[in-house]
């Protein structure tokens, strides 16, 4: 669903194995086509995920009256990633006001040791008016 409308994430062909308000946790696998040249998962495959699960975390979080985009990336790489790959992002009820708010990015190898983390900027904002014609 989220591939279909944004494609560039189906190229790491995740799934998304927990959505809820102020929570998203998906996985994809360490396969040729995520790989770099010493075979382990790309960084940006790795940053692909990240997005993808602060998307699906905003979509399914962020009240009917305000919207968001992204704005920046923070993210520190902390170990190869030589297995499938788990990816949670993280918001809280404080998040979804007007202005910047970061949301949490964590990624974590099978083994459970975080491979990169750090945080999305998103800009939340109000929805303009409908106008009324």
């Amino acid at each position: 669903m989220f591939a279909r409308k944004a494609p560039y994430f189906a190229s790491i062909k995740p799934l998304v194995t927990e959505l809820e308000p102020n929570f998203c946790q998906l996985t994809f696998k360490k396969r040729k086509a995520v790989e770099n040249h010493i075979g382990t998962v790309h960084a940006i495959a790795v940053c692909n995920g990240m997005e993808m699960a602060m998307g699906a975390l905003a979509e399914a979080s962020i009240p009917k009256h305000l919207r968001w985009l992204p704005k920046g990336m923070q993210v520190n790489y902390l170990a190869k990633t030589n297995s499938d790959v788990r990816i949670e992002a993280k918001a809280t009820e404080q998040t979804w006001q007007v202005g910047d708010q970061p949301i949490e990015v964590t990624a974590y190898r099978d083994d459970g040791t975080v491979v990169a983390a750090g945080h999305i900027t998103i800009y939340v904002s109000e929805k303009p008016a409908k106008s009324k014609s």
